[in-house]
């Protein structure tokens, strides 16, 4: 490549950067003389890149907000994350476009790479293996959806959308929104419903039209919209209510749940302790019919106990998780892997349904092989 046209395209880079840069500060990036940054800048003009001249003493040049993108210039790395991310963004579903965009996305972007950079590209992409299934590419929003609800969050504007809920009932809304998340490959918005006087989460790909309203609101203080959707997806009306104490805390018990399928809140120590358990014994480190667990911890290694990095308080704390579920059936084996004494208060099928997992792992502890 001639060496004025590399420091032509290195302007662009520089500028890319964002900011303003003086034409000193390119000068001496460039090994330049000032006159030579003003030609330079001058080509980019020609070409259409929208360069602008800011004057005065701290004057210099920057890349104007323009219909056109300007070219884009990519170091190796860069070139990577970009790529990695739009593969990992289709696989895992979480994505604002549909999987056709995605694909011309990374396709163009290849095709303007050096050929020993795209070789390089092609054999991380080529041999990446997931260990996680493919997320759920469907729930993508409408980027005429995603943007302006977007816009409306970050500058606390009222919208007004149409709106197809679960069950196929269609209705308009009004809206205060406040949050954007993403979770498990969809999106959602936290808004305060005005015809409804509540906060709700409504999915992105069931709205069907956005309309900006004029005026502005303040959001509500100390709420935190991730929590937000996954404390209401975790209270969804499922066919059963799961009401458990648990020991520990409520960072601990929600590090060992699956995100959005429980509400954990810490007890007062007297919820806790006081009076017998609801639903009977405490569920900890004993197989039906006092045996001892098939493992001791050691002392100092146990749940709550103070050891390495361990807290002694949290095995006097306790907290409340309730859950809404279709199934119990998958319960035991995530309340085992807790591995933290709970108590459960309903429902009796779920203490059943523990009981039997206890005495089916109690069983295979004792088997050795050839009996």
């Amino acid at each position: 490549m001639p060496r004025p046209l590399a420091r032509v395209l290195t302007l662009l880079e520089l500028l890319q950067s964002g900011g303003l840069r003086t034409v000193s500060e390119l000068a001496d990036r460039l090994n330049v003389d000032e006159r030579t940054v003003r030609r330079y800048a001058q080509q980019l003009v020609d070409l259409d890149v929208p360069v602008e001249s800011v004057r005065g003493r701290h004057g210099g040049y920057r890349l104007a907000p323009g219909y056109r993108m300007p070219p884009l210039m990519l170091s190796d790395d860069e070139a990577l994350a970009v790529l990695l991310g739009l593969v990992a963004a289709r696989r895992s579903g979480l994505t604002a476009t549909t999987v056709t965009a995605s694909e011309t996305a990374t396709a163009k972007i290849r095709r303007v790479l050096p050929e020993r950079l795209r070789r390089r590209l092609d054999a991380v992409i080529g041999s990446l293996a997931f260990t996680d299934p493919p997320g759920n590419t469907g729930a993508a929003p409408d980027p005429a959806v995603l943007l302006p609800v977007a816009d409306a969050v970050h500058h606390h504007r009222p919208i007004s959308i149409r709106y197809t809920a679960g069950d196929g009932r269609s209705s308009e809304r009004t809206l205060h929104p406040y949050g954007l998340v993403a979770h498990s490959g969809k999106w959602y918005v936290t808004a305060a419903d005005l015809p409804a006087g509540d906060d709700r989460t409504f999915r992105l790909d069931r709205i069907t039209g956005v309309r900006t309203l004029p005026g502005s609101f303040r959001p509500p203080a100390g709420i935190d919209p991730a929590e937000r959707v996954l404390t209401k997806l975790a209270t969804v009306p499922y066919r059963h209510e799961v009401i458990l104490r648990v020991q520990g805390t409520a960072e601990q018990i929600r590090a060992g749940l699956p995100a959005g399928v429980a509400v954990v809140t810490d007890l007062p120590a007297a919820a806790a302790t006081d009076g017998e358990p609801l639903g009977g014994e405490t569920l900890k480190g004993e197989a039906p019919g006092g045996e001892a667990s098939a493992r001791e911890a050691p002392a100092g290694e146990g749940p709550g106990d103070e050891g390495p990095g361990g807290d002694a308080s949290a095995a006097e704390r306790w907290c409340r998780v309730d859950m809404r579920v279709e199934r119990l059936a998958w319960l035991p084996a995530v309340l085992a892997s807790l591995d933290r004494p709970f108590v459960i208060e309903q429902p009796d099928e779920l203490r059943d349904l523990v009981t039997a997992f206890a005495e089916r792992l109690a069983n295979s502890a004792r088997s050795r092989p050839g009996s």
